[in-house]
Parts: structure tokens; sequence; C-alpha cells
């Protein structure tokens, strides 16, 4: 992948050192069976949370800066990121009034800046969130995405689109399987079946580009999906780019092991490094 695609101006989002805000503060009462004890992004795909999946597939394309929003088990994310080396390799430790921690190796090769922020609990909407990590963010337009969901969006073309309209938003929109196949009927006789179609229309991907202008739309509190998103559309401020390869959500059970299924396979696209 040619990460150092530019819109013809020689603007590229490779050098702008972009942040990633990453939404992991729901509750995810769909999926009930693995979140008792764990935010819903917290859950693991092949033995590592879906959101290190997301984090890994956007480091390899050149986004290496997170801010983690976090609300439900708050605590369980920050554990995980704040003991990630030690974790993940083997180390040595000192114990002592001056205690070190030596780490063996760093099989993870990753160089990544994680801000962990906590954005309040359930009574605070996806917007709400974003608002109140405002102090973080240093680069525009910023991605900010889902912490459930997984693709093997092109970051590079995304950001040329973006920078194409330069609107205050630009989200990624998917068109998604649907969940069950389809039986095609002519005077009540069945004259076809078609296995899981695509459904008519796009739909929000996630994946969104947000430029400085978006303030003015978010509070504390707001849903970013509902008000937010609608004002902007009203405004003709937001394009959509079309994703049209693999997409993921993971709402419920049977897409947790669906996701699964497809990492144990060695053939989820997602998985874009080495």
């Amino acid at each position: 992948m040619d990460l150092s695609k530019n819109n013809g101006l020689g603007e590229s989002y490779m050098d702008k050192n972009i942040q990633a805000v990453l939404l992991a503060g729901g509750l995810g009462t769909r999926i009930r069976e693995e979140t008792a004890n764990r935010p819903k992004p917290m859950i693991e795909i092949g033995g590592k949370p879906i959101i290190w999946h997301l984090m890994k597939t956007l480091s390899n394309q050149g986004i290496n800066r997170f801010i983690i929003c976090t609300g439900y088990k708050a605590d369980v994310v920050a554990d995980f990121f704040a003991n990630y080396l030690v974790r993940n390799n083997d180390f040595t430790v000192k114990i002592s009034r001056e205690s070190t921690i030596e780490i063996h190796s760093d099989s993870n090769n990753v160089e990544w800046e994680i801000t962990v922020a906590y954005t309040g609990e359930s009574e605070v909407g996806t917007g709400g969130r974003v608002n109140r990590i405002k102090k973080y963010i240093d680069t525009y337009p910023f991605l900010c995405t889902y912490g459930d969901g997984l693709a093997d969006i092109n970051i590079s073309n995304l950001f040329e689109f973006h920078y194409a309209h330069r609107e205050a938003c630009t989200i990624t929109t998917i068109n998604p399987t649907n969940r069950f196949g389809v039986v095609e009927l002519l005077n009540n006789k069945v004259m076809s079946f078609r296995e899981k179609p695509k459904v008519e229309g796009w739909i929000n991907g996630g994946f969104f580009l947000f430029e400085k202008e978006v303030w003015k739309y978010l509070d504390d509190f707001c849903t970013l999906e509902q008000e937010p998103l609608r004002r902007m559309s009203q405004e003709g401020k937001i394009f959509g780019y079309q994703h049209t390869g693999f997409w993921q959500s993971m709402d419920t059970y049977r897409e947790y092991e669906h996701l699964s299924e497809l990492w144990a396979s060695g053939k989820a696209p997602w998985k874009t490094w080495i």
C-alpha cells in the first residue's frame, strides 16, 4: 500500500502525525455473554482485544497516535495499556525503594502513543465522548471510529477523498450483507432463494474524519449519530466515502464468533500487517 499518497496538492495524512479517536465506553448490552466484566472493545479475538486489532490495522497504515474514550469498565482498558509491555514480553522487575522493570524483548513491534481518557458512564453519548477529549486533539483532520468493529479500509484513499471535498466531516459508508437469506416469491410461489444478499442503500460504517469545525456541533452529552450528524448533513457539511471491502461490527455473539472464526482460519481480511 502506498502510504505517501496525497491529494495532488502536496498534502498527505502521513505528514500530519494524525490522531485516531477510538470510542470504547459503551455497555455492549447485546453481547452480555462477553461484557459482564469488560467493555466490548476488550473482547478478545485470537487472544487479543478487538480494539488491539483495530489499532494494528491503523498502525500498519501510518496512524500510531490513539485517544481511547473509555466509560463502562474503564479500568480494564487502562490496565491493559498501562501494562502493555509487561503483558506481552519477558521482563525482570527489581523490587526496592526505586523499583525498575527491564523489558527483555519487544515482540510486538509497535510504537504507539496512547491516551486513555475516561469520558463518563452510560449517560454520555458517542458525541459527548468525542467532545470530552477535545483538549487532546492537536491535528486536523482527526480520525474517529468505533472500538468494536474491524475493516480493511484503505486509510490513504479515505484521506484523499476527504482532501478532495474538505468539509467538516467525511463519513465512511458501507453496503452490508443482509444477515438472512431472501426468498423470492411470485403469487405466493417460491421462485428462488438468495443467500444473504447485499442490503439496499449505504449505512454508517464509522471511520469518520473530522475538521476543527466539528466542535460547534458537539456537547458533553450528545449522541454523534443523531443531532450532530443530522445538523451537519442538513448544512451540507458531510461527504460519504464508499468502502466496498470488508467491514464487520461486533454487536452480537454471532458476530463475535464470525470474527473469531476468520482469525482462526488465517484469512482475517483486516490483518494487513505481518
